[in-house]
This record gives C-alpha cells, sequence and structure tokens, in this order.
C-alpha cells in the first residue's frame, strides 16, 4: 500500500473590498477595454487597510478544516506558501497556528513567489507520504497590492490579494494513478532569470519591501513554454494522457498565457478553471482560490484528475497531479 495525501478539505477568502478596472483607469492612463483584452481581468480583491496575510489565511483556513471536519487541535503540520508575509520574521504560519489552536502542529512559511502553494503542497505531502504528519493544512495568502507601485500601469492592473487553503489527510492507495489524492508535484527554479521578475526590496539589500518590477514579454514567453513542459512532465510521470484530465487549475497570471499553455497542451479551453478576470493574480493565493470556486460550483467532484501548475518569481514553475 502506498500513502497519499487526500484533500479532506478546502477554503477561501477574499478581501470585501474590490477595485475594477475603471477604478484603476481613474489612477493611471489605462482603460477598462486595454486591460481585458491584454490580461483577461476585470476586477480584483483588495485587503483592508490593517488587514494582514495571516488574517485571510486564517480565515480560509477554518472554512478548510471545517469542511474536513477538524479543528486546529487535529493539526500536524501547517505550511503557508506566500511572499507577502506579515513580518519578516517570524513566519506567518506560526500566526496561523496559534489562531487556530493548532498546538500540535508545527509550522512554516515557503516562499516560491507564484508558485509558493504547488510548492507548499509538495512539501506538506512528502511529509504525509513518509508518515511524520497525518493531517496538515496548506495554505496560499497575499497581500500582493502592498508590493506594487500604483503608477506603474505595467504592474498595478496585474494583482490582488486573497488566500485559498486545502486540508490533506493521509490515507491509504493501491499505488496507482486511480488513487485519490497527490498523485505528484513537479518543482523547477532557475535563478538566472531573476532580473525578469523580482521586487525590488528586502531586509538584506535595503530594508523596505520594495515593489514589483517585471519584463512583461519576457515573462510570458517563459512561462508558456515552462508551464507546458512540466504539466507534461507531470502527465507522464503518472502514466496519463491530457485526455483523462478533468480539470486543469492554473496559477491565474494573464488570461492569454492560461489559453496559450492550456492550447500548446493540447487540452480543450472549457476544461480549464478560470478566475483570473475576478480574481486578478492573486500569486500563491491563486490556485487555491480557483481550486475552492470550481468546487464550490459542482465542477470538480470526488474522483475528478485535477491538474495544476505555476510560474512565478525567481524564476520557480511547478505542477502537481492530484485526484480529488
Amino acid at each position: 500500500m502506498t500513502l497519499r495525501s487526500v484533500v479532506a478539505g478546502y477554503g477561501a477568502y477574499l478581501p470585501e473590498k474590490i477595485i475594477t478596472n475603471n477604478d484603476i483607469s481613474k489612477i493611471v492612463d489605462t482603460s477598462d477595454e486595454w486591460i481585458t483584452a491584454r490580461t483577461g481581468i476585470r476586477e480584483r480583491h483588495i485587503a483592508a487597510d490593517g488587514e494582514l496575510t495571516s488574517q485571510m489565511a486564517t480565515r480560509a483556513a477554518r472554512q478548510a478544516l471545517e469542511r474536513a471536519g477538524l479543528a486546529g487541535a487535529d493539526l500536524d503540520l501547517i505550511v503557508l506558501g506566500t511572499t507577502t508575509p506579515d513580518e519578516t520574521f517570524p513566519a506567518a504560519a506560526t500566526k496561523v497556528q496559534s489562531a487556530l489552536g493548532a498546538d500540535h502542529a508545527f509550522a512554516f512559511d515557503v516562499q516560491a513567489a507564484c508558485s509558493g502553494f504547488i510548492y507548499a503542497l509538495a512539501m506538506a505531502d512528502n511529509f504525509l507520504r513518509l508518515g511524520q504528519a497525518k493531517n496538515a493544512l496548506v495554505i496560499g495568502a497575499e497581500t500582493f497590492s502592498r508590493l506594487l507601485d500604483w503608477t506603474d500601469r505595467t504592474t498595478c492592473i496585474l494583482f490582488g490579494d486573497g488566500a485559498g487553503a486545502v486540508v490533506l489527510k493521509a490515507a491509504e492507495g493501491a499505488g496507482t494513478n486511480a488513487d485519490r489524492g497527490v498523485l505528484s508535484t513537479h518543482l523547477h527554479s532557475d535563478g538566472r532569470q531573476h532580473d525578469l521578475l523580482y521586487a525590488n526590496g528586502g531586509p538584506s539589500l535595503n530594508q523596505v519591501a520594495g515593489v514589483v518590477k517585471m519584463e512583461g514579454q519576457e515573462v510570458f514567453r517563459h512561462a508558456v513554454t515552462r508551464l507546458s513542459s512540466v504539466l507534461q512532465e507531470a502527465l507522464d510521470a503518472n502514466g496519463l494522457s491530457v485526455q483523462e484530465v478533468d480539470w486543469l487549475v492554473p496559477h491565474q497570471a494573464n488570461k492569454r498565457i492560461l489559453d496559450s499553455t492550456a492550447k500548446k497542451l493540447g487540452l480543450p479551453l472549457e476544461r480549464m478553471v478560470v478566475t483570473v478576470d475576478r480574481h486578478a493574480n492573486t500569486s500563491a493565493a491563486s490556485i487555491p482560490l480557483a481550486l475552492a470556486t470550481a468546487a464550490d460550483d459542482g465542477r470538480i467532484k470526488q474522483g475528478d484528475l485535477v491538474l495544476m501548475e505555476a510560474m512565478g518569481a525567481g524564476f520557480t514553475w511547478a505542477a502537481a497531479a492530484l485526484r480529488w
């Protein structure tokens, strides 16, 4: 028998405040038509003043725990993917741990930019498969709006805030691709591409958080190639074909990247979950938010084969194959 990490619950949280493209057009020289045509984004949620990443993560986590029928005290592990922790240290995950009363769990953050949720999922999956934990909480949460230069129309239009979470339970499987749970994860990075996407601040560099700097066209070119490749890697690792995929849940960066990646993989667009129009790019939160959206509306059902992919600064990129 093989231990699998099975999704037992999921949760999501989006801040109340919504900024539309028309709202942004009053700040910088742009328009709803221009943003929508180039990105697919129509609106984004923005954290309230004083609303912290750890607080949003906690709200998503509570929902996931409730769906899983667990309490914080039942958790062995909390992994939080984020680029925007409350503080330089300690890890925001420890604040979530405290808020949930998860005194038995160990907790840490993972920083892999927009790939953070899949990286966090991989960490948790490994702990469960090795028998070092039985119940894990995996979160992606961001207050990414606080890393934006709101006078730079090439970046401020792209991002939003939010949090999503899943609870994983260790369960025995047969060791085949028919098992429920995480089938495989695939992580990559290439630090040579640093200058194409980064924040120009940090405690060691200049003691400030900095703002996002991006070479958009170059990022787009790398993204489509790397994402389609890592998705094929996940399929090959599990002896699966693209025809067997029920849902692709991609990192919600840009509708053109989503469509181009699905096309390159040979996946029909109707089998891809898209939330970028409503959420924009929420970095590490985008995949769990999209999962929650599609599970809530009944698209993703138990037994469905779900592929996830993301690419972020670093570069980092990753994919996961999961049977819901």
